[in-house]
C-alpha cells in the first residue's frame, strides 16, 4: 500500500517511510492511496477472534509488504500484553442499548496506549532494520505524552522529546510523563497552551536544519500509524453488540479529530456505522464547523477536560481532503487561508462533513452534572472527557434501536478535579501507579519560543 500527502507535492511513500516521516514534507498529512474494503460476511467471520487477532486482520493491508506477518503478530501481542483486561477493550452498559467502550486499560490509562504501544515497536523494528536513529518530537494536551514515552522509552533507536503546556495538564498526567527518568526521555513544559506546543512541533518538522543532520519522527496523531491502530476498536466494539448484521453508532470525545477519524475510516472500510458524533468541550471549533460552517479560531478555554483544550485540530485536514474530493490544491488553499485567518467551507465540502458527522458541545458545569448523574444511576464513574462523549451521545442519538457506544478515552483517576466537583470520590491509582506521587520528577520549563525549544532539543540529542 502507498501513502499520499493531503497537500499533494510530497513524495508518495511506503508504510515504513510514512511511519518515520510523520508529517509530510509539504506540510500535509499522509493518508492511504486506497483503503481496504471488507464485506459484511468477512467482518462477521471475525466475531470470535481475540482483540489481537482482530487487530492483525484490520491492520494487515496497511503494512503488508513492509513487515513480515509473524513479526507484525509479535508486535501486536506485545503491545497489548500490558493491558489489565483480557478483552483489551471491554464495554460497560450504562443504559438501554447504551454502552461505554473502556479504552483506558493500558499502562498509562488512556486510549493513546492502543496506538502508541504498537507505534514504538513498529518504529524500533523499522529503525533496527535500517540501522538508523530517530528523534521523536511530540506535543501533548495530557495523554499522548505519557503513552508515547511508555511506548518509546526502551528503544535503542529513539530519543523522545515531549512538549506539554505548563500547568495546563492534570498532576497525574504530568507525573506520568515526568517521572520516567530514562536517558532517552526529555519532558518540556512550555509556557503556553497545547496549540502553541503543536505549532512548534509542526514548524520543527517543516525546517529541521536545527538538528544538524538528525531526523525528526512524530508520535502525535499526525502519524498515520496512530490512526491505523485506532480503527481496530471500532470493529471490536461493533462486533460485540451485533455488528455487522446491525448498524452501530459512536460518540467520541475529541480535540485533535484523530480518534473519530479512525471511526470514519472504519465506516469507509465496510463497518455499518449509523452515526459518528463529535463531542467537544467549550473549545468547540469542530462542533461549530459541523453545525454552522464556522471554522473561526477563538481564544482557547482552560477546562476540566484538558485533553480536548485544542483549537487547531490537525487530523481534521485528513477529513477535509476527502470532503474536497481529494483535490490537494483546493485543500492546500483552504489550509493556507485557515492559517492566515478564519474560513468557511464550500457548500459541497460542508455538506460532506455534515453527512458523515453529528456534533455537540458540553461546558464544564454540565460535564460535572453528567458525571454525578451517571454515578447515581449506575455506580459507574466517568472521567470528564467520557462524560462529554456520553452527553453528546444522548443529545444526538437519532435512532434508539441502533446501539450507541461512547468511547471512554481516559480513566477518571487522571482527573480528580472534575470528579470532586461532581461530588464523587476520586478513585485510587491502580496498583502499578500507587507510588506515582512519591516518584522523582524531571522536566524543563521553557518559554513559548520556537528557538528555545529547538535549541534544547539540539543540545540534548
Amino acid at each position: 500500500m502507498k501513502y499520499v500527502s493531503t497537500r499533494g507535492t510530497a513524495p508518495v511513500l511506503s508504510f515504513g517511510d510514512v511511519l518515520l516521516a510523520g508529517l509530510a514534507s509539504d506540510g500535509g498529512l499522509y493518508v492511504p492511496e486506497k483503503l481496504p474494503s471488507y464485506s459484511k460476511e468477512e467482518i462477521a467471520s471475525w466475531a470470535s477472534l481475540s482483540y489481537q487477532e482482530l487487530a492483525f486482520k484490520v491492520m494487515w493491508p496497511f503494512v503488508e509488504g513492509e513487515i513480515p506477518a509473524d513479526e507484525f503478530t509479535r508486535m501486536i501481542d506485545e503491545a497489548y500484553a500490558g493491558f489489565n483486561h483480557s478483552a483489551v477493550a471491554p464495554m460497560v452498559q450504562t443504559d438501554s442499548n447504551e454502552w461505554v467502550l473502556e479504552l483506558f486499560r493500558g499502562p498509562t490509562l488512556a486510549f493513546k496506549d492502543f496506538a502508541l504501544q504498537l507505534l514504538g515497536r513498529l518504529m524500533d523494528y523499522v529503525l533496527a532494520k535500517r540501522n538508523e536513529k530517530l528523534v521523536i518530537l511530540g506535543a501533548t494536551s495530557g495523554d499522548t505524552g505519557s503513552a508515547a514515552i511508555e511506548g518509546c522509552r526502551h528503544s535503542d533507536h529513539l530519543d523522545i522529546f515531549i512538549l506539554h503546556p505548563y500547568q495546563r495538564v492534570s498532576e497525574v498526567q504530568r507525573r506520568q510523563m515526568t517521572t520516567v527518568i530514562d536517558d532517552n526521555v526529555y519532558n518540556i513544559a512550555v509556557k503556553g497552551n497545547f496549540d502553541d506546543c503543536q505549532g512548534m512541533v509542526k514548524a520543527s518538522f517543516a525546517d529541521q536544519s536545527f538538528l544538524n543532520g538528525a531526523k525528526l519522527g512524530a508520535v502525535n496523531s499526525i502519524n498515520w500509524a496512530r490512526i491505523m491502530a485506532q480503527i481496530v476498536y471500532y470493529f471490536s466494539s461493533a462486533l460485540a453488540v451485533g455488528g455487522p448484521h446491525r448498524k452501530v453508532s459512536f460518540s467520541v470525545p475529541t480535540g485533535n479529530f484523530g480518534d473519530i477519524f479512525a471511526g470514519y475510516l472504519a465506516k469507509q472500510m465496510g463497518l455499518p456505522i449509523d452515526q459518528l458524533i463529535v463531542a467537544t468541550n467549550q473549545n468547540d471549533i469542530l462542533h461549530r464547523t459541523i453545525a454552522e460552517n464556522d471554522m473561526s479560531r477563538q481564544s482557547l478555554n482552560v477546562t476540566l477536560s484538558p485533553s480536548m483544550d485544542i483549537m487547531v485540530s490537525s487530523n481534521f485536514e485528513r477529513l477535509l481532503f476527502d470532503a474536497h474530493g481529494r483535490d490537494s490544491d483546493a485543500l492546500t488553499d483552504l489550509m493556507s487561508r485557515f492559517n492566515a485567518g478564519d474560513v468557511t467551507l464550500s457548500d459541497e465540502a460542508w455538506a460532506y462533513v455534515k453527512d458523515n458527522f453529528d456534533s455537540h458541545k458540553v461546558d464544564d458545569a454540565r460535564t460535572c452534572e453528567v458525571i454525578a448523574e451517571v454515578f447515581e444511576s449506575t455506580q459507574y464513574l466517568l472521567d470528564p472527557h467520557t462524560a462529554i462523549g456520553l452527553e453528546a451521545a444522548r443529545k444526538c442519538w437519532k435512532d434508539k434501536s441502533v446501539p450507541m457506544i461512547t468511547l471512554a478515552t481516559a480513566h477518571p483517576v487522571k482527573f480528580p478535579e472534575a470528579v470532586e466537583k461532581a461530588n464523587c470520590e476520586s478513585p485510587s491509582l491502580p496498583e502499578h501507579m500507587k507510588d506515582l506521587f512519591e516518584r522523582d520528577e524531571s522536566y524543563e520549563v521553557l518559554e513559548n519560543e520556537l528557538a528555545d525549544i529547538q535549541s534544547y532539543v539540539a543540545k540534548n540529542i
